[in-house]
């Protein structure tokens, strides 16, 4: 699915509001964003860095997501962007091939933002959040098993290794043996039903986050194949990106941040061995950090945004 639009130099303030894009003015200084330049926003979203790249400079995005509803909800931005935007339905591990689809065998920019939108959390229907009842979904996009197919079909020993690996759960054990034991009475179809589920066995405390917090993380990463998604998105970033351009990725934990470190600092790693060891040839590096540590959000962005507290974002230039 593909929205565009044809006509003059647009304004592109407005629309989309209800989502506050994270560290949206680093992103663009990241970029580098410039006059001509072809930018990907790999991950649409609310159009919030998408909105903020065409504000910048007069430069075309790509705007990807594999959400249905995000791209409709992003066609008043495309009438508004007058050519120069255009959003696609996919995945955004496909990044390359999209581009090349619209005529850019290379690009000057890549930015992808890992974080479940606040439109999403805020839509019952999407079951990815247990602050409102709703369908134990947790989809990106419209195919494939959903979450609830997951906790009625999965092992006890399979639920605690997804729990443990991808949601970090010290209590994965328990909170799988719970969730096999409650269903064996009755199904667990919503999201306050699995969250009630996880609340017997790890109680919560002030100052904690929920205790269902990282299950629910673990099956959305899980189900959507994230990290799988992730690593195929940095490599065909890497094949996408015009020598100069630059690739900005913001995470949210660090399951996804470990994967973006690790890629950068292995691309942009220099040739040359140790006289104590034998020659390793090395490929040439095919990225320059720009971030040697990731940037944060300050106090100020923290206070007006609470979903920004874990955000980190790392950038590199090809």
């Amino acid at each position: 699915m593909m929205a565009g639009s044809d006509g003059g130099i647009p304004a592109v303030a407005g629309g989309l509001a209800r989502h506050v894009p994270v560290l949206a003015h680093r992103v663009v200084a990241f970029l580098s964003v410039r006059d001509g330049g072809v930018y990907v926003d790999a991950t649409f979203g609310a159009g919030g860095y998408t909105r903020a790249i065409l504000a910048a400079a007069d430069a075309q995005v790509i705007g990807i997501d594999r959400d249905a509803s995000a791209i409709a909800r992003g066609a008043d931005l495309v009438r508004q962007a007058g050519g120069r935007l255009v959003l696609v339905q996919e995945r955004f591990s496909d990044l390359a091939q999209v581009a090349e689809t619209y005529g850019h065998a290379q690009v000057d920019g890549v930015v992808c933002d890992l974080g479940v939108s606040s439109m999403q959390l805020d839509e019952a229907e999407r079951g990815f959040s247990f602050r409102h009842d709703g369908p134990l979904d947790m989809r990106m996009g419209d195919a494939g098993p959903t979450a609830a197919d997951v906790i009625a079909a999965a092992s006890e020993r399979d639920l605690a290794f997804i729990i443990k690996s991808l949601g970090e759960e010290h209590h994965a054990r328990a909170i799988a043996r719970a969730i096999v034991a409650a269903r064996s009475e009755a199904p667990i179809r919503t999201t306050l039903g699995l969250a009630a589920v996880i609340e017997r066995v790890v109680w919560p405390r002030p100052g904690m986050i929920h205790p269902a917090t990282r299950t629910f993380q673990a099956l959305r990463i899980f189900l959507n194949e994230e990290l799988d998604q992730l690593a195929a998105a940095l490599a065909a970033a890497e094949a996408v990106l015009k020598p100069g351009g630059r690739l900005v990725v913001v995470s949210f934990h660090s399951l996804e941040d470990r994967i973006v470190k690790t890629f950068l600092v292995e691309r942009g790693r220099q040739g040359g061995s140790s006289r104590h060891l034998p020659e390793v040839v090395r490929p040439a590096p095919t990225f320059r950090l720009l971030t040697g540590r990731p940037v944060t959000p300050d106090d100020a962005e923290i206070a007006a945004n609470p979903r920004a507290r874990s955000a980190k974002l790392r950038a590199a230039e090809r």
